[in-house]
């Protein structure tokens, strides 16, 4: 039998790089500069200077650390009765239950203004699972919370979950 046999929806969203994806970036390019400065070119920064292995391993470590967080994703999937929200490379997976959901309704947001940003969120309302966009689904359960999920095809997730 398939893995995927009792999936209904699939949906992989990126997060927007633009502003933190440059961000993300200065401490490892610093570390190369660094690296390239004492290692390659053999002139040693500070009046204390790491070791060479040191400024290897760093910057090794920098590398990795970035490009494991600009391939963050948030995946979203309806399957065997239950509703799974992740952001794949950070955190562990959220599961929903779709017995516990008791409304499902499609919004429009503004990530930054009404949650802070993107990612895992969360504010007064409940918690948000943000990637891509200004549409999602606010999800009202059984147990009072409100979560919602975006995503760029809310239309066809909240009816999925409406069912």
């Amino acid at each position: 039998m398939s893995q995927n046999s009792g999936q209904r929806f699939f949906e992989k969203q990126g997060l927007p790089l633009r502003r933190v994806g440059v961000a993300l970036l200065v401490p490892p390019s610093i570390m190369l500069g660094l690296l390239i400065w004492q290692v390659v070119l053999g002139h040693p920064w500070g009046k204390h200077p790491m070791s060479n292995a040191r400024v290897i391993g760093w910057t090794i470590f920098l590398w990795v650390v970035y490009f494991r967080l600009i391939t963050v994703r948030l995946v979203t999937e309806v399957r065997d009765e239950t509703l799974i929200v992740a952001l794949r490379g950070l955190w562990r997976t959220r599961r929903i239950a779709l017995a516990d959901i008791q409304s499902a309704e499609t919004v429009t947001f503004d990530p930054e203004r009404d949650y802070g940003g993107y990612g895992i969120r969360s504010n007064r309302e409940g918690k948000a699972y943000l990637a891509k966009g200004h549409q999602g689904v606010r999800l009202k359960l059984a147990s009072g919370a409100v979560v919602v999920v975006g995503s760029e095809r809310s239309n066809e997730l909240a009816g999925i979950l409406r069912r």
